[in-house]
């Protein structure tokens, strides 16, 4: 599988865009994410908020995930958080625990820049018999017309 190719279908995801989320690195069963802590990542007491730490962790768990160029969406997904932070680079890096022809499960760590973890994400995902969509979608050219 082009690992260049999952990276470009990756780059499609509107939150991980939204949350300004950044695909670092994927290989097979593999990948890292990393997030610069925003001030809209904060929650009300000013600490990095749960939800953006896990979306950190669910990008790099669905680009492991998809991998292997099989489309899979996950089945169930946890978190445990660690440590409070609020400022610096968060870096979640998954990786393939199991997988089997319908199922794979993945651990995610997320660390700041000491590399202290932050948070533990463990998930699974069903793999569907089918390929992961790499095409990408045909723009039809405009008809030039207006209203």
């Amino acid at each position: 599988m082009d690992m260049q190719q999952i990276a470009r279908f990756f780059d499609r995801d509107k939150l991980a865009k939204h949350m300004d989320i950044e695909l670092v690195d994927v290989s097979p069963g593999r990948a890292t994410t990393r997030m610069t802590i925003q001030e809209k990542h904060l929650n009300g007491v000013d600490i990095t908020h749960g939800g953006a730490i896990f979306s950190l962790a669910d990008f790099a768990f669905a680009v492991a995930s998809n991998s292997h160029g099989t489309l899979a969406v996950a089945i169930n997904a946890n978190i445990s958080y660690l440590k409070a932070t609020t400022k610096g680079v968060l870096t979640a890096k998954a990786r393939e625990v199991a997988r089997s022809k319908r199922l794979a499960t993945y651990q995610i760590e997320i660390t700041d820049e000491e590399g202290t973890t932050v948070a533990s994400f463990q998930g699974t995902v069903y793999r569907k018999q089918e390929p992961l969509p790499l095409e990408e979608p045909v723009t039809p050219p405009s008809s030039g017309g207006g209203r």
